[in-house]
C-alpha cells in the first residue's frame, strides 16, 4: 500500500481530496496546522493530523493541497526531508510554471487539475447534477502533467489523480506550459472574465427595467442553446439576425488583440499576480 502525505488536509481542497482518499487503496497521513482545519478533519473524516516528519516518513507521494501562494514555501520546507524517488503532486500549474518548486533532480514533480463536470452531461442523479465542482458524484475529465521524473512515474501520478478527482471520465496528458494556457489563460482570464461581463450585462438590463427573474431566465436559457450550437454539442445554425448581432457585437466588446492573453509573457504575468 502506497503512503500519501496530504498537506493542507483540513483546508477546502484537502477535505475534498481526503473524502476520496479515505476509503481508497492509499494509506493517508494528513498534515494540518490550523485549528479550524483540524476540527474539520476530526469531525468530517475522523482523522487526526500527524506532524510533518511522521507524515513524510516512508511517504511515496506528497500531495500539496495548499494555496498557490504557499506552494513554494511548503515545498522548500520539506524538500530536504523527502526520500529519493518521492513524488510531489501539485494541484495547479501556477506555482510550478512560475518556478516556485525547489530544484532537486531525484524526486518527481507531478501536476494535476480537474476540468470540472461539463455543462453538457448525462447525469440523471440529483446529487451528481448538483456536484458542479466535481470529485463527489459527477463525472469529470482531468489533466495531468509529468513535470519532472521518470516516464514510469506518469502512471502512478495519473492513478492518484483519478482517485482524488473521482469519478473521472477522461484523463488528458499535457505539459505544464499547456496547462498554464488552460488556466489561468482560457478558464480564468477569458472564460471567467466574459461570464462576469455577462452577469453585469444581465444586471444592466434589470437596471433598465426588465424584471430580474425574467432577465435571469432569458440569459441562462439562451446560454444553454447558444453554447450547444457554438461548441457543436448539437447541430444547428443561428438566425441571420443573431449572426449580424455577433458580427457587430464582437468588435464592440473585444479588443482586436485579445488573443494576446495567451502569449507566454502575458501568461507569466498573470501567474505572477496569482502566486
Amino acid at each position: 500500500m502506497m503512503k500519501i502525505a496530504l498537506f493542507g488536509a483540513g483546508g477546502k481542497m484537502g477535505m475534498r481530496l481526503g473524502a476520496n482518499l479515505k476509503n481508497s487503496a492509499y494509506q493517508v497521513a494528513p498534515v494540518e496546522v490550523g485549528e479550524a482545519g483540524i476540527t474539520r478533519l476530526k469531525n468530517e473524516l475522523g482523522w487526526s493530523p500527524v506532524d510533518v516528519d511522521s507524515a513524510l516518513k516512508g511517504a511515496d507521494i506528497v500531495v500539496l493541497a495548499v494555496p498557490d501562494t504557499a506552494i513554494g514555501k511548503v515545498a522548500t520546507g520539506i524538500i530536504d526531508k523527502l526520500a529519493s524517488g518521492t513524488m510531489v503532486v501539485i494541484l495547479d500549474a501556477a506555482a510550478p510554471y512560475a518556478g516556485h518548486l525547489p530544484d532537486r533532480k531525484d524526486i518527481t514533480y507531478f501536476v494535476t487539475h480537474p476540468c470540472h463536470p461539463p455543462i453538457f452531461n448525462d447525469e440523471t442523479d440529483m446529487k451528481a447534477k448538483l456536484d458542479r465542482f466535481g470529485g463527489v458524484a459527477a463525472k469529470q475529465a482531468i489533466v495531468c502533467c509529468l513535470m519532472q521524473g521518470p516516464e514510469s512515474d506518469y502512471a502512478k501520478g495519473e492513478a492518484v489523480s483519478q482517485t482524488i478527482w473521482a469519478p473521472v471520465m477522461r484523463s488528458h496528458r499535457l505539459t505544464v506550459e499547456q496547462l498554464a494556457l488552460l488556466e489561468p489563460g482560457l478558464a480564468e482570464t477569458v472564460t471567467a472574465s466574459l461570464l462576469d461581463v455577462m452577469r453585469e450585462a444581465m444586471d444592466e438590463v434589470v437596471r433598465r427595467g426588465v424584471p430580474h427573474q425574467a432577465a435571469r431566465d432569458f440569459i441562462l436559457g439562451h446560454m444553454n442553446i447558444l453554447a450547444a450550437v457554438i461548441f457543436k454539442e448539437q447541430p444547428g445554425v443561428f438566425s441571420d439576425a443573431c449572426n449580424k448581432a455577433i458580427e457587430f457585437g464582437k468588435p464592440v466588446l473585444m479588443r482586436d488583440d485579445w488573443k494576446r492573453v495567451f502569449e507566454p509573457d502575458e501568461i507569466a504575468a498573470s501567474i505572477k499576480r496569482i502566486t
